[in-house]
């Protein structure tokens, strides 16, 4: 073969196997060669959304308690920047905000990317971009910024350094806050400087979170919780918690717990137990204020009235253990009614209402203990959680067959509140049902969300059931109206006015069994105007480890204070006026 020939042939085969190449990449390969294309002249980038904010009421206006404030990273490229230039004006101005050493920051000059400061305020941040430091920028993001202080913080939790809500509302509706990341493609040239920005680009677009609005009024609030701190400092106790409700519709006016933290400052705690928001997350044994359901079962079933009688011997037993009254007094000894029952607290009292549902004198049987079941957990809804718009632990309420030692005893401890664990809410939420005519509604905590400045009520206020009659409920209102009038109130409460309420004071469970020097006080009540259903609802509860509180002695104050803050701030009328 000549020279030529040959020549000729190693063209066509060189022309050849490009030919085969060009078509196996432009055609075979088509799809992939375009995506390898678009991934080096396309920059993409995560569109942020904004988290939601959060509002309290104040009066008909919805106010910012949870904000975000833009704050910026500061970032040093070492292989551009002068080391003695970014240490002689940088330090001064990033403070206690810088977050690495200079020394480290530049020990690699090969690196392009170095954090040296972070959560950097506006104002700074403008001094840093003045300074003109080559090879330094900013980084925006957001921060989660609480003007109020710790203004109900157990409410309202905190958000970590990951952005992501932990406690209270911003943990229990952190999904519904947080929002939807998008993504933004755009055109970029050799130096991954972006050419062009625009709508078309937005492959997915940002959805902010949304701003939820309370039904916690701010002002009331911040009232309640100055309330505490100071009940706490002159009752000489640890830890206060309160919760003022709406009972005809469920609505949380304040829910506050003392001592509180700074939700800015979030690591700043004893312990994570500073977090707890002991309102809905601390099931504990809330004592006699539970006669109040007890007897309302009793009613319910017809078994008695605020007259029937039984004989009090200051001690019964169930189970060869013996229940005693925690006041012995020897002037209610006898056959004496269940309106003095109430009024006195009396252990003996709510047992023989047990007795009574199981249709005997003497005896607690699998009868009593159904009716008081249904009652208890299936129409109070105690040891359930109640639906509310936040973390909530449920608690305990025995099974009436429960396979546990002595149920008789249990379930007759369970008529004064001992032997079962729920939580603060749940009794609320339980009390408001007998004192309102007798519709359970679910509690909340949000009223909505805002909207262009208007707030959309998104949580809707509906009777999930019906726990009593109107009658029984007259009744009840009527008894505990009579039993805060025996607990020595008279001159506290002013004319014109019904106020009820009912004490509880619990043995706390140390080492296995309970113990005589550590108690916990609760006291639970309404209010309104004379003649009317109640307007509010507050609870109280009051204690220490290690020490002893009683219902009358310690919450009852509590309440008494808050009872007449309330009234005043709500603007409730006497009768008459």
């Amino acid at each position: 073969m000549s020279r030529n020939k040959f020549l000729k042939f190693g063209v066509l085969a060189v022309m050849a196997v490009i030919v085969a190449r060009l078509f196996f990449i432009q055609i075979v390969q088509h799809d992939y060669w375009v995506e390898r294309a678009a991934a080096q002249q396309m920059m993409q980038y995560t569109l942020r959304a904004e988290r939601g904010e959060i509002y309290m009421m104040d009066g008909d206006e919805p106010v910012a308690v949870v904000m975000n404030a833009t704050v910026y990273t500061v970032i040093v490229d070492p292989m551009l920047t002068d080391p003695e230039e970014a240490k002689e004006k940088l330090t001064p101005i990033l403070g206690e905000k810088r977050t690495a050493e200079w020394d480290d920051v530049f020990a690699n000059r090969a690196l392009r990317y170095y954090i040296v400061g972070k959560n950097v305020e506006r104002k700074a941040a403008e001094q840093i971009a003045e300074a003109e430091v080559d090879g330094v920028w900013l980084q925006a993001s957001t921060k989660r910024v609480y003007p109020e202080g710790d203004l109900a913080a157990t409410l309202l939790g905190f958000v970590n350094a990951d952005g992501v809500g932990q406690y209270g509302v911003e943990g229990a509706l952190n999904g519904k806050l947080t929002g939807k990341d998008g993504i933004l493609k755009t055109v970029k040239d050799v130096n991954n400087v972006a050419l062009s920005i625009g709508d078309e680009n937005v492959k997915v677009p940002a959805e902010d979170g949304d701003d939820v609005v309370l039904t916690v009024d701010r002002n009331l609030q911040h009232g309640v919780e100055k309330i505490l701190t100071e009940q706490a400092e002159k009752l000489g106790y640890e830890n206060i918690s309160a919760l003022v409700m709406n009972p005809n519709n469920g609505e949380i006016l304040a829910m506050a717990n003392v001592p509180g933290y700074d939700p800015a400052d979030f690591g700043n705690v004893r312990s994570a137990a500073d977090y707890v928001n002991h309102v809905v997350e601390d099931p504990y044994e809330p004592a006699s204020v539970c006669k109040t359901f007890a007897f309302a079962a009793g009613m319910e079933y017809g078994v008695m009235t605020a007259e029937s009688t039984f004989v009090n011997e200051n001690v019964t037993y169930v189970d060869n253990w013996p229940i005693k009254n925690s006041t012995q007094r020897t002037d209610l000894l006898g056959t004496v009614n269940m309106q003095t029952a109430l009024n006195w607290s009396l252990n003996t009292g709510s047992t023989q209402v047990l007795r009574w549902l199981g249709g005997s004198e003497t005896d607690i049987n699998a009868q009593g203990r159904e009716r008081l079941y249904d009652y208890y957990h299936d129409r109070f809804g105690l040891g359930q959680a109640t639906g509310i718009e936040l973390f909530e632990a449920t608690g305990i309420v025995y099974e009436p067959n429960a396979s546990i030692y002595g149920i008789d005893s249990t379930y007759a401890n369970m008529t004064f509140g001992q032997n079962m664990q729920v939580t603060m809410l749940q009794v609320a939420a339980a009390f408001a049902s007998v004192i309102n005519g007798g519709e359970f509604y679910t509690p909340t905590i949000v009223k909505g969300v805002l909207k262009d400045g208007e707030v959309v009520d998104t949580t809707p206020r509906k009777v999930v059931r019906r726990t009593v009659t109107q009658e029984t409920s007259a009744a009840m209102r009527e008894m505990l109206y009579n039993t805060r009038r025996a607990q020595r109130t008279n001159g506290v409460d002013k004319a014109g006015y019904h106020i009820g309420g009912k004490t509880g004071t619990a043995q706390v469970i140390k080492n296995g069994e309970y113990s005589f020097d550590e108690t916990v006080a609760t006291y639970i009540g309404f209010g309104g105007t004379e003649g009317e259903l109640p307007q509010y609802l507050i609870m109280t509860r009051v204690w220490e480890d290690g020490k002893t509180a009683g219902g009358e002695a310690q919450a009852l104050l509590v309440f008494n204070a808050l009872n007449a803050y309330v009234q005043d701030y709500l603007k409730v009328k006497p009768a008459g006026v």
